[in-house]
């Protein structure tokens, strides 16, 4: 059914003006077929009244782990309800990631990947994990690039033992990557230091969740983002930080791009508004809800995230959605490193955003927009088929109340998960309707995600990026030496 999004203001990422949407069926589509003033409507079209409200991009999350096998268990929320949490929440489109078994092929990963996401309700994409290396790694990196169109590849610098990669992976993957125009992304935390702080807690008796952040402190993820800036910096590579935590990680992106280095950085909702107290609740099952890394950090952390997307300095929000419920948490109630690893956000990310962001003057809507769907848009190359709204653009589509308020609840949320880390938490500015290439998946509290309508999202390399950075690097060979 065509829909007509009557009497909003758009909010794009560098505009705001008063206009009509109208989106073509899903059926023909599902794309922004006209923007303008009083639009009249095609019989038989659906409208939506957004008076008073904000037409802006469906959201763009660009870090989630729907049904990740992990740490002896697997992610609650698989891709249908993970997705279907998100569209309630405006966000439209997920990246995704596929991360092999050590000695796995990447191909074969790819494929299981591939399988569980035919189910997901709203678009998706993958990112890929480099977890060891060998000709066949470098042969099925070149085949999702131009055959499936993964231009991205992930790098765990912690999990020793697990999925981590040592710095003889980084290199080959990051110059692999540069030759086919696709980009390296880092989980940035020393994975050595990590384990041997581990093994020195547990033998002092530090069994519970208060000692997470004790093994991963601040410094960790410092030196681990620093040194792959460094590496990408020899190899004439952009490299993008995920879920930057800390201020030692916010300076090295800074003083890198300060250098004039494409690097980019990714925070989370999180990490902006949770204090490392929670590890210390006297409830074991609250405080073990919380253990994701890197962890939740002090107010000194959080304020230099802020300023950091203040700053242009951090460019995306993500969640890094990885769900466990209560009883697989406590796996780990004798041993605070088998807890696994995760929390959930896909829902809440936007509002959190919104409420303590735009509401608190931090951020501009037109900011707001940029940081949650326009920058991982164009980062990762889905630009301008969506993160804009413009004629031509899938209808990924959110029509924000600002006024609207609601208290984030594990009572009420659609994610498939027994906590919420926000549990308690009021947020002024709502989705009230969220559509996705032009089908309506939440209307007014009326969730109608259709599993299996998500579509896979091929991504070929971003030659914005690498065009420049091929010059930049021919320019810095040596030139012959004259005989």
């Amino acid at each position: 059914m065509t829909t007509l999004i009557r009497g909003g203001t758009v909010i794009d990422a560098d505009n705001t003006y008063r206009a009509d949407v109208l989106c073509a069926d899903p059926q023909d589509g599902g794309t922004i077929l006209q923007i303008g003033v009083d639009l009249e409507p095609p019989a038989g079209a659906a409208i939506v009244d957004a008076g008073g409200q904000y037409v802006m991009p469906g959201g763009i999350d660009p870090h989630t782990h729907m049904e990740l096998p992990f740490m002896g268990t697997t992610a609650s929320d698989d891709f249908y309800t993970g997705t279907a949490a998100g569209l309630s929440g405006g966000t439209t489109c997920i990246i995704d990631f596929v991360i092999p078994s050590p000695k796995q092929s990447l191909m074969e990963a790819f494929r299981t990947w591939r399988g569980w996401a035919e189910k997901a309700s709203a678009d998706y994409g993958f990112h890929v994990a480099v977890t060891w290396w060998d000709d066949s790694v470098y042969r099925d990196m070149g085949t999702l690039v131009h055959e499936h169109g993964v231009s991205s590849f992930k790098h765990f610098m912690a999990y020793k033992n697990a999925i981590m990669a040592d710095d003889e992976v980084l290199v080959n993957s990051f110059s692999r990557s540069l030759e086919l125009g696709a980009l390296p992304t880092v989980h940035a935390e020393n994975g050595e230091l990590v384990f041997q702080l581990q093994r020195q807690l547990l033998a002092k008796g530090f069994t519970g969740p208060e000692a997470h952040p004790l093994s991963r402190p601040p410094e960790v993820e410092g030196e681990a983002a620093n040194r792959a800036i460094r590496i990408a910096q020899v190899l004439g590579v952009p490299v993008y930080i995920v879920h930057v935590s800390a201020k030692d990680a916010v300076d090295a992106i800074s003083r890198a791009r300060s250098e004039g280095l494409r690097v980019f950085g990714e925070v989370l909702p999180g990490h902006l508004v949770i204090d490392e107290a929670v590890y210390r609740d006297p409830d074991w099952t609250r405080a073990a809800a919380h253990v994701m890394s890197p962890p939740f950090r002090s107010a000194e952390h959080r304020e230099a995230l802020w300023r950091g997307l203040q700053a242009g300095q951090l460019h995306t929000t993500a969640t890094d959605h990885c769900v466990f419920c209560a009883s697989q948490k406590a796996m780990g109630r004798e041993d605070f490193t088998r807890i696994p690893n995760g929390c959930g956000g896909v829902e809440d990310r936007m509002a959190v955003l919104w409420h303590h962001g735009v509401n608190s003057g931090r951020l501009t809507p037109n900011e707001f927009v940029r940081i949650t769907s326009t920058n991982a848009a164009q980062i990762f190359n889905l630009y301008p088929r969506k993160g804009a709204i413009r004629v031509g653009a899938d209808a990924d589509i959110v029509v924000w109340d600002p006024n609207a308020s609601r208290t984030i609840s594990v009572k009420t949320h659609h994610q498939k998960v027994d906590f919420n880390v926000f549990e308690g938490m009021t947020v002024q500015g709502v989705a009230m309707h969220t559509l996705t290439r032009g089908a309506l998946a939440w209307t007014d509290g009326d969730l109608r995600a259709v599993r299996g309508a998500g579509q896979y999202q091929n991504r070929p390399p971003n030659p914005a990026y690498f065009d420049a950075i091929r010059v930049s690097n021919k320019l810095k060979e040596p030139h012959p030496v004259e005989r």
